[in-house]
């Protein structure tokens, strides 16, 4: 069968391929091989400017260009290459070894390298690098510029809707009024400390041989310093250095990036069912598109979908993220290979935690608030300043307060004259009196749009 998006197993490269077309270049077995190509060509560079690794360097400026141009223009015809090789082999690693080492054959200051591919190294040398550079790639030219627009459409809305009232809702009941930009700046809020984090999480790296000892490496050049020269090279890459490791990274970095996602993914799935709500009942419209169809029978519909379809992938995206924290920082003594296909489905993760984002954004975009829906609500929802009216008597002195409004309200929808018959029997002084008989569902908002256009303008 041919191999197109129609006949895809998952839809990632399916029904979703255009939307997840940035990621191929990062997350894809073509991306993982270019990192690790890229991993092993600057392993021997570094190596060739160290002086007491006699018999490498230095390079010539030829021979430098050449292999930084095999690292930086590898493409995908390179990759299947790879991937050729590792048919006979059976050894992922070893097949870019073996490509580079190919490439190297014309001239003698090229075949002087060759010795010196892999040197010293465990595939997981490679391997933990390139997922290292992976990940990085894929946090702060993806997720974080994507997370970046949902905050900043937040911020905007938090903005323009900070001053219309709604009613808002604790366990589904009418609760104390609030407005729509302060509920959406409580979401932007959130998003922003946890980008903060997410964009602070250190991605560690290794490059210390079998068991993570510098064996073979002291073995070679017993007088190197070669924790100092595995420093160097793993912050060269804009890494961080684990200093203590068995054959592979412990992943415990992979583990706090991923709880980082899921935190984010959290809070983006709370928002789309809010939204969704809200939809719900009337507090948002969304802007038709012509040429869509809501339903398959009935012509009426304009569903939520893009929420749903956030909230659907954001589970998926939350489930693979879990299992990668819980399962990848666990490896039986110095090294099992149980992590090695797993990793290879961060990519996975990341995926529809995208689609989730993009889904979530095109629905933002597509909203509009009904003001007079929301204040037509309030109009009608005069018990909820009973909260207001019993905390002033408690001012005054009245013990009883709370229990006399509840009496009056609890259970009860009440109007506006009633409440002003009850604060017309209540031992109030003249003006707090005046006060509260003056103070509407709608006005009762606390806060709300200041704290609401706060949030929007600054950072945690």
């Amino acid at each position: 069968m041919d191999r197109d998006p129609l006949t895809a197993i998952s839809p990632l490269d399916g029904r979703y391929a255009a939307k997840t077309d940035p990621l191929r270049n990062i997350f894809s077995e073509y991306g993982l091989v270019r990192f690790r190509v890229l991993a092993e060509v600057r392993w021997v560079q570094f190596l060739a400017q160290e002086p007491g690794v006699d018999g490498l360097g230095p390079l010539s400026p030829v021979v430098n260009d050449v292999l930084s141009a095999l690292a930086e223009r590898f493409g995908p015809d390179d990759a299947r290459q790879v991937k050729d090789i590792e048919r006979r082999t059976n050894h992922d690693v070893k097949a870019v070894e073996y490509l580079i080492a190919d490439r190297l054959v014309h001239g003698a200051d090229l075949s002087r390298i060759r010795p010196f591919l892999h040197f010293a190294c465990t595939s997981e040398d490679i391997n933990n690098i390139a997922y290292a550079l992976m990940l990085r790639h894929g946090r702060d030219d993806l997720l974080l510029p994507q997370l970046r627009q949902v905050v900043a459409v937040l911020d905007a809305m938090a903005r323009g809707l900070a001053e219309v009232p709604m009613l808002a809702r604790t366990h589904g009941q009418p609760a104390s009024p609030t407005t729509m930009g302060k509920e959406l700046a409580n979401s932007a809020w959130r998003l922003k400390r946890q980008l903060q984090q997410l964009r602070a999480v250190e991605p560690l790296a290794k490059m210390n041989g079998a068991v993570g000892n510098f064996n073979a490496h002291r073995a070679a050049y017993p007088g190197v310093d070669w924790p100092g020269v595995s420093r160097r090279f793993i912050e060269s890459l804009g890494l961080v250095w684990n200093p203590y490791t068995t054959q592979i990274e412990p992943h415990d970095w992979i583990a706090e990036y991923c709880h980082c996602l899921i935190r984010c993914n959290v809070i983006l799935l709370d928002l789309a069912r809010d939204l969704w709500g809200y939809i719900s009942i009337g507090y948002f419209r969304q802007r038709k598109v012509d040429t869509e169809v809501g339903s398959s029978t009935m012509p009426h519909k304009v569903n939520p979908i893009d929420f749903e379809n956030a909230e659907g992938n954001l589970g998926i995206a939350n489930a693979l993220l879990n299992h990668f924290a819980e399962k990848l920082p666990v490896s039986r003594w110095q090294r099992d290979l149980s992590d090695s296909t797993v990793l290879r489905n961060l990519g996975v993760a990341i995926g529809h935690s995208t689609l989730a984002i993009q889904s979530l954004l095109t629905g933002l975009r597509k909203l509009e608030a009904d003001a007079p829906r929301m204040r037509l609500e309030l109009q009608n929802s005069w018990e909820v300043l009973g909260e207001a009216v019993q905390t002033v008597m408690r001012r005054h002195g009245h013990a009883d307060a709370y229990e006399r409004l509840k009496e009056l309200t609890r259970g009860s929808a009440i109007s506006r004259e009633s409440l002003a018959a009850f604060l017309r029997t209540v031992d109030l002084p003249a003006a707090e009196r005046e006060r509260l008989l003056g103070l509407t569902p709608e006005a009762y908002t606390g806060d709300a749009a200041r704290l609401a256009r706060l949030a929007a303008d600054s950072e945690p």
